[in-house]
């Protein structure tokens, strides 16, 4: 077995968040190997936050992004089960990671399930015709498989962090989910950009 040095542990509770012993069980278990150890710690947060996903969550912040050109702003709606984790550093910043999210990477709607139908549905028939070459059964494959890929582009739990494009959204909620023992959810987001909506008067 692969010796766990505590720098390993270390540099795997910065990635991960998770207290020191949880990280060292991780790493012993995957014989050392980050990867594996990631994947662990995954598969175990992404079960318990399914337990903790039916509990009420009525606490929480709204966070403000604004650009540092003044140009285009964001806000967040985070929820959480209390005060007390509202107030908690980790919660605050994943806050305000979600908050810069919106504005940098402009999704369209926090989960799937809210994607406007019509949209969904000329998407997949743009797709499908783009591999009308392709026999029937493989081009329902080839537009899934792009559908999803543009679903991880427009959908924010499933983004890629624009700080860190190795984890989604919905792997730094997980995150915070196990180091705070709470249910975290997001709610809804709005993202403003300077004349946006707006129409230019004539000259």
């Amino acid at each position: 077995m692969a010796e766990i040095t505590a720098q390993a542990v270390n540099e795997f509770r910065k990635t991960t968040g998770l207290g020191l012993m949880e990280c060292k069980a991780l790493l012993k278990e995957a014989d050392g190997d980050v990867k594996k150890a990631l994947t662990l710690a995954k598969e175990k947060h992404g079960k318990n936050a399914e337990n903790r996903a039916g509990r009420a969550t009525t606490a929480g912040r709204v966070e403000v992004y604004i650009h540092h050109d003044g140009k285009s702003g964001g806000l967040v709606e985070v929820n959480c089960e209390t005060d007390f984790v509202a107030r908690n550093d980790a919660f605050r910043a994943l806050a305000k990671d979600l908050a810069l999210q919106v504005v940098a990477a402009n999704p369209t709607c926090v989960r799937r399930e809210e994607m406007p139908a019509d949209q969904v549905e000329e998407q997949k028939r743009i797709f499908i015709a783009q591999a009308a070459d392709k026999p029937e059964n493989v081009r329902e494959k080839i537009a899934e498989g792009k559908l999803n890929a543009w679903y991880e582009e427009k959908v924010l739990l499933e983004q890629k962090f624009v700080k860190d494009g190795a984890q989604s959204i919905k792997d730094m909620i997980l995150a915070v989910n196990a180091r705070t023992g709470e249910n975290i959810t997001v709610s809804r987001f709005a993202r403003f950009v300077i004349g946006e909506g707006t129409t230019a008067a004539a000259e």
